[in-house]
């Protein structure tokens, strides 16, 4: 049985830095004082309970490593999150995580259960969410999708949409998350959606207006002012809400494009229905009965998270108000079609390019990346900046 570890209390703004292996467990201690406990498992027990790591009981690739499904001595099944042993930029990452959610609970968030940091193995222990994420569920091979019908996917956008304002509005410090997409919205027994993966979250205290960051997320999912300045604000993370909304809607996913001039990616695709007052032509095919009217309102609400004009956007407390009151008139004609992060795309004034020989592959397109992105004479109209895709 893991033991109880009493070493996390409230989130401190300073994550910790990352030390050489022999130290995390001190930096896992020394996170903050003792107000909650979770349990500290030893590598053997993880290694029993995930039967060896056998390819079989892997459930899912992070950034850093590999998910297990495990099933413990007193027959708890749990998701075993363990770090590769090469990655040392996983180390901040590992502690960060534990930091941010092993204080804060919540239904649309995945709890923490324990952790592992003995020698060079580190590991998180989750609960089991049996229905995986939505990413496979919704958009992957047939064989693994689930049936969705349109009750099950506006109950997916809304629980995604309260668990997201939970962090920016009530967690403290509030927390943005950075990193939202399909395949970090997990699905349990019941499709509730679980919001997981908090490995490049941010704290964001209340008197705080920005963060000057290296940009990370994932391709299709980043908010163009966050790509090209470097400065994370909660609207970063709406913007990605919104990209979301749009594939839970369409059954297409934002990160499978083809980087062709003549190629538009969904969020271009979506603007361009509305330009043309066609925005049911989105809908997935696959949904053959469904109020057309609440699905309009939906995709006007993703379109309010995706504006161009990032402080016009709603907060998430009002996303969830808007997304539970479907008679409530929404006016998306005179938003500013937001730029997208591809090659020479001129966007709110500036012009973005990605180096084509720094392009992911089409199977690294749904993988989270680091940004370095560079801004020159930001508020002019010709300013160049360019954004290189660092894959982890």
């Amino acid at each position: 049985m893991g033991k109880a570890f009493s070493c996390f209390g409230a989130p401190k703004s300073s994550p910790t830095k990352s030390h050489p292996s022999k130290s995390v467990i001190g930096n896992v201690g020394a996170l903050s004082q003792t107000q909650n406990c979770i349990r500290l498992f030893s590598y053997n027990e993880l290694r029993s309970a995930a039967r060896s790591f056998h390819p079989t009981n892997k459930i899912g690739r992070g950034g850093f490593g590999i998910v297990y499904k495990g099933v413990l001595r007193d027959g708890t099944q749990v998701a075993i999150k363990a770090l590769s042993a090469e990655s040392k930029q996983g180390i901040h990452e590992f502690l960060t995580e534990i930091e941010m959610v092993s204080n804060i609970r919540h239904p649309n968030l995945v709890r923490l259960i324990g952790c592992c940091v003995e020698g060079t193995n580190r590991m998180l222990v989750y609960e089991y969410v049996e229905n995986n994420c939505l990413a496979s569920a919704l958009l992957g091979p047939s064989h693994k999708q689930i049936a969705l019908d349109w009750p099950k996917r506006a109950a997916i956008c809304l629980g995604t949409a309260n668990g997201l304002a939970f962090l920016h509005e009530e967690a403290e410090p509030h927390i943005v998350h950075r990193d939202i997409k399909a395949s970090n919205i997990l699905l349990d027994k019941d499709l509730r959606p679980k919001i997981g993966d908090f490995g490049l979250a941010k704290l964001f205290p209340d008197a705080v207006t920005h963060i000057s960051t290296k940009v990370a997320g994932t391709i299709g999912y980043v908010a163009p002012e966050y790509a090209m300045l470097g400065q994370l604000t909660k609207k970063a993370d709406i913007y990605s809400f919104g990209v979301l909304m749009l594939e839970i809607i369409s059954g297409r996913s934002s990160a499978r494009s083809v980087w062709g001039l003549d190629m538009k990616l969904l969020l271009e695709w979506t603007w361009q229905l509305r330009n043309e007052e066609r925005l049911s032509d989105i809908v997935d095919p696959k949904l053959v009965e469904y109020p057309e009217n609440e699905v309009v309102h939906f995709i006007k609400v993703a379109l309010l998270c995706t504006q161009a004009t990032s402080h016009l956007r709603p907060n998430m407390k009002e996303v969830v108000e808007m997304l539970q009151s479907s008679q409530m008139d929404l006016d998306v004609g005179t938003l500013k079609q937001p730029g997208v992060v591809r090659e020479g795309n001129p966007s709110f004034g500036m012009v973005s390019k990605l180096k084509r020989t720094q392009l992911p592959n089409r199977s690294q397109l749904n993988s989270t990346y680091d940004f370095v992105s560079t801004a020159e004479d930001v508020g002019g109209t010709a300013a160049m900046s360019t954004i290189e895709l660092q894959p982890r």
